[in-house]
């Protein structure tokens, strides 16, 4: 037994140990210094949303981590859990009758793994658990190879997944970086004194917003409105039209003070800031995972039709997202014939679903992480299995899995992320990147001192109270300055759990105070 377990630490060579070690430390503090040099890049170039979720990538690889030591230290009792055999024999990704035929293709893509790994320990501990399962004439829970196969596909999914949503997030802000030069033809025509001085009459059915979003008055327009919704996502989803009607109702909305606003930038940096929650692995998004797993039986197909969830998700945000626009320009035609001045639509939480935007970023995190665990499994397969293995289906359900995968990738990049972007800031709140980051960081601080103000002043009212018997000093010590009783300081306190604030408010207060 000792010959064919191989020599143990006690007798391997010094230069072997140390060799290898030094090769995983290297490893390990290359990865380590490259994300602590992108973090000390991303500060440099105060891009503090990308710097959050790179902390966020920080924190799964993290949880990887911990899950490998799990895996690692409790395998040898996992291996040991003894289950009946005929249990052992139901729901399985492959038939028992292919596991003969397919265990000679699979033998090159397991070695490729399994040569990372001690494969005398696992060959050890595999014999082990099988023999000692067997005399109570039953079979292990779950073999050390297989566990490894898992151990591997949760590493692959989270890499997978991190590199997609990267990806997405860089062709969509670059789709979206596109429009800037629509923002500083705005701000061109602003500084012109002729175009300052004109007093326009808008024809609102001749207005080109009105024309290509308009669609009649009743219920046969309803239809055909989700109708042009749906395809319009395909193929000029955003205009310029769009863009200029959009940026002019949310200013008009949130800072009517300031028309010089900077919307584009605006828009980036609540894009940055969103892209934190979506790089992330959420619990139910494990919980989608283990449902998955399990539904994977042999003659099901569960991947392929698993494959048509973000797919379908996909289609309805983006079709939803275009029809908000839709509403945006019926609410205008079907209320005015002619304005004084520009065209102005009203952002409202109403044209969305449950009356909460937030819901489409849940909607898009939940399409990202489903395409991304699709092509997971499709590469994890490939690599550890084979394309010819058992678990890896037919062809005729591979072809179809694979370009759905991409076409989600490619029309989430280009176009269902640009229109969430500018869309869901049509709702009657807006996001706290509405400020500069440095502004963000003295109103929390404002905030949170207020709020301590207010508890202390509270907490002295009651002692007051306590001592005193006379009305008067009561009613007196009960006031507060109206300095600590300002709308904003009342706003910002909770600002730490804002995401949408109360719109009017907060950007009422915050502007008036610059301009004083």
């Amino acid at each position: 037994m000792a010959a064919e377990e191989g020599p143990t630490l006690e007798y391997t060579p010094t230069w072997v140990v140390a060799v290898v070690c030094s090769v995983i430390v290297a490893i390990s503090l290359a990865v380590e210094r490259l994300l602590h040099y992108t973090g000390k890049y991303l500060k440099k170039k105060n891009q503090k949303p990308l710097y959050q979720a790179l902390q966020k990538i920080k924190e799964e690889l993290m949880l990887l981590g911990f899950i490998s030591l799990l895996l690692t230290v409790f395998q040898a009792r996992i291996a040991k859990i003894c289950i009946p055999e005929n249990l052992a024999n139901k729901w399985l990704p492959c038939k028992l009758t292919d596991a003969s035929s397919s265990s000679s293709t699979t033998t090159h893509f397991q070695t490729l793994f399994t040569s990372f790994i001690p494969r005398r320990l696992l060959a050890e501990t595999t014999t082990t658990s099988t023999s000692y399962c067997a005399e109570k004439g039953k079979v292990p829970l779950l073999s050390l190879t297989a566990l490894h196969h898992l151990h591997i596909f949760i590493f692959v999914l989270a890499v997978v997944h991190v590199t997609f949503c990267a990806l997405t997030i860089l062709f969509g802000g670059a789709k979206i970086r596109q429009w800037k030069h629509w923002e500083d033809s705005i701000f061109k025509k602003e500084n012109n004194p002729e175009e300052v001085l004109k007093t326009n009459f808008t024809q609102v059915q001749d207005h080109e917003f009105i024309r290509n979003r308009f669609l009649g008055i009743g219920k046969d327009s309803a239809l055909l409105g989700w109708v042009h919704s749906f395809f319009k996502q395909f193929y000029g989803s955003v205009t310029k039209t769009d863009y200029l009607t959009m940026r002019l109702g949310f200013i008009m909305t949130h800072c009517r003070g300031n028309p010089q606003f900077n919307f584009h930038k605006y828009m980036i940096r609540a894009l940055e800031a969103d892209f934190r929650k979506v790089v992330g692995i959420s619990w139910y998004l494990w919980l989608f995972v283990v449902i998955f797993l399990l539904l994977n039986v042999a003659g099901w197909h569960a991947y392929f039709w698993i494959a048509f969830i973000p797919f379908i998700l996909l289609l309805a945000v983006g079709a939803k997202l275009e029809h908000v626009i839709i509403q945006l320009a019926h609410e205008v035609a079907e209320k005015h014939a002619a304005i004084a001045g520009a065209l102005v639509v009203q952002p409202s939480d109403d044209h969305f679903w449950f009356h909460r935007p937030r819901i489409v970023l849940l909607l898009i995190h939940i399409i990202l992480f489903q395409n991304s665990f699709e092509l997971a499994v499709f590469f994890w397969i490939w690599v550890q299995y084979g394309f010819d293995s058992c678990i890896m289906g037919e062809i005729g359900y591979i072809i179809p899995r694979l370009v759905i995968g991409v076409f989600v990738q490619f029309v989430c990049s280009y176009s269902t992320l640009p229109l969430y972007a500018i869309v869901t800031q049509m709702g009657s709140s807006f996001k706290k990147a509405i400020f500069e980051e440095h502004i963000q960081e003295g109103l929390v601080g404002w905030a949170r001192t207020a709020k301590k103000n207010k508890g202390l002043r509270k907490a002295a009212n009651g002692s007051t109270t306590t001592t005193t018997t006379r009305g008067s000093t009561t009613h007196a010590s009960g006031q507060m300055s109206p300095k600590e009783t300002t709308p904003l300081a009342i706003q910002m306190s909770e600002v730490s759990a804002m995401e949408e604030g109360n719109a009017g408010e907060i950007a009422t207060a915050t502007l008036y105070d610059g301009h004083r």
